[in-house]
């Protein structure tokens, strides 16, 4: 029987879930009717290594609007804002401690709103570069959709070993847990972004309650993606035109950024870790299980399980010019990331919290 509840997981994934593995939409690029002033905010803490090439992009941004680039230095150590120099265009702010009760990075959001009036805003990391059409390709997006946000997963740095066999991996997993179609459609209630690149209406924005509603979230993109969509609609989908450039060279860093926020997902329950891990378990473990040793049904429900999740995946394999042998690898993967999702909780456990940026961060539910 549990063989039979694997297939009927991946069947209802692969063919009622959203559409989730089709790794779409990707906006084109394009120029907006008009070209409404955009506050390009950067907040930035020790990216010392990244930051030259990513504020160099967004200078060089063909938008026939005004835009201005507000870079927080959210207090590094490394001279990350003595890197990019001065521009007409270019404002380095000097970030102010953190406050209790607040993340890192949305304190820096927080000043970099505060220092500017534009109408609309983009939120974007210190290791994304942009391609000279992608601002424009934003605002023309989210004019076009009439969306209140707009985001889109980056292409990811796919370099390493370990990018090359966990990266997309990463990106499949996100899609399956929020698929993109349902995000996009008004009438569900599934609301996610990609904190790399957001572009968001100030007003909405206000509306909403401001950056200080969701101040204490350490997963910053889904936790503002769900107080926009109460009352707008949202748009995600995958970039052709962003790229990050932050690189994971080893498994460790990779389990590092994974295990960072995996238990803060689950909203630090253990009641839901297990049940996760038992649904992973289903969904990975058991058809491999039932493939390798199973006889009749049962490995013919094992076989088609495993099919599915194969084919499913490919289409992200495609997006990073992967082989498509790495569809073989996905249930050694998906062990990994469940191993970093129960380090996670043991972390939360045993007092070492989230940390991010040399900060450390409660380990409670807000």
């Amino acid at each position: 029987m549990i063989g039979i509840l694997s297939l009927c997981i991946w069947i209802y994934l692969a063919f009622a879930h959203g559409r989730f593995w089709a790794s779409a939409p990707q906006l084109p690029p394009s120029s907006p009717a008009e070209f409404p002033d955009v506050d390009v905010i950067v907040p930035a803490r020790d990216e010392a290594s990244t930051i030259v090439p990513v504020i160099a992009s967004l200078r060089a941004q063909d938008y026939a609007g005004k835009f201005r680039i507000l870079l927080v230095d959210d207090n590094s150590t490394d001279g990350t804002a003595d890197l990019v120099g001065t521009a007409p265009n270019l404002q380095t702010i000097c970030g102010q401690t953190k406050p209790p009760g607040w993340s890192g990075k949305l304190w820096a959001l927080r000043q970099g709103i505060a220092a500017g009036d534009a109408p609309l805003l983009l939120f974007t990391d210190a290791d994304i570069v942009h391609d000279p059409r992608h601002l424009a390709s934003l605002v023309a997006g989210l004019e076009a959709r009439g969306v209140g946000m707009l985001s889109e997963m980056v292409s990811l740095n796919c370099m390493s070993l370990a990018e090359r066999a966990l990266v997309p991996a990463f990106v499949y997993f996100f899609q399956m847990l929020y698929p993109f179609a349902k995000v996009n459609d008004a009438h569900s209630s599934v609301a996610a972004a990609a904190g790399g690149t957001i572009l968001i209406r100030r007003e909405l924005l206000q509306r909403c309650g401001g950056i200080e509603a969701i101040k204490s979230a350490l997963i910053d993109d889904i936790a503002l993606a769900a107080i926009v969509k109460k009352s707008a609609s949202l748009y995600l989908g995958h970039s052709g035109l962003a790229a990050s450039i932050r690189p994971y060279p080893h498994f460790s860093d990779i389990w590092q950024m994974i295990s960072r926020t995996a238990f803060t997902q689950l909203r630090y329950s253990a009641v839901l870790l297990v049940v996760t891990l038992v649904g992973l378990a289903l969904m990975w473990l058991v058809p491999v299980w039932e493939m390798l040793f199973g006889h009749g049904w049962r490995f013919y429900c094992g076989l088609g399980a495993c099919a599915l999740a194969a084919l499913t995946y490919l289409p992200t394999l495609a997006r990073y010019g992967r082989s498509k042998l790495w569809a073989l690898c996905l249930p050694l993967i998906a062990l990994f990331f469940m191993a970093a999702t129960i380090g996670s909780a043991l972390e939360s456990w045993f007092g070492m919290g989230a940390r991010w940026k040399s900060r450390a961060y409660e380990s409670s539910h807000p």
